[in-house]
């Protein structure tokens, strides 16, 4: 019998910020393609610890609240003027702004991957988020001109298969 239950964030949000207060942390299985390819939908989870009086680093991983009451978990990419974090997702490109403290609700520690864990602190990891971080301009060139390709290439196979039916018209 597994223990194990899908359920909301909300539905349990209560009970792990009481277990972040005392001290402890709370594992859960990120849902969501933001993430990517650190953190896998349905296949990582991530342990989170309490980051109450405590500013965020570049980098840390915060699970917070938007104003909207949607919960998120993404890297801090920079810092505003005003202290505020800038957010995004590995897998994202757009940036937000505006986070402010009170809506930082953990931060991550670490995260399991097929039974194996890792850790925020390990030098692997640190690569991989310096990695990262730093070839976001070029990821996002890629990115673009993949998705130029690819629409320029449908394109011309729709206008093919339309060339194709007409003729046989």
């Amino acid at each position: 019998m597994s223990l194990n239950k899908e359920v909301q964030l909300d539905e349990v949000m209560g009970i792990i910020l009481e277990r972040l207060d005392a001290g402890g942390t709370v594992t859960f299985s990120p849902n969501g393609t933001s993430m990517l390819p650190m953190l896998r939908d349905g296949e990582d989870s991530v342990v989170l610890k309490s980051a109450k009086g405590k500013k965020l680093h570049l980098f840390d991983v915060a699970l917070y609240r938007r104003d909207n009451g949607q919960y998120v978990l993404h890297r801090v990419i920079d810092f505003e003027r005003n202290g505020d974090y800038v957010m995004c997702g590995d897998n994202q490109f757009a940036r937000e702004r505006g986070i402010r403290d009170n809506q930082i609700l953990a931060v991550m520690s670490g995260f399991f991957r097929k039974g194996r864990s890792y850790t925020t602190k390990s030098m692997l990891y640190r690569l991989y988020t310096n990695f990262w971080y730093y070839s976001r301009p070029l990821r996002h060139s890629y990115t673009y001109g993949r998705n130029k390709a690819s629409s320029w290439l449908g394109a011309r196979r729709r206008n093919a298969n339309r060339d194709k039916n007409n003729a046989d018209d």
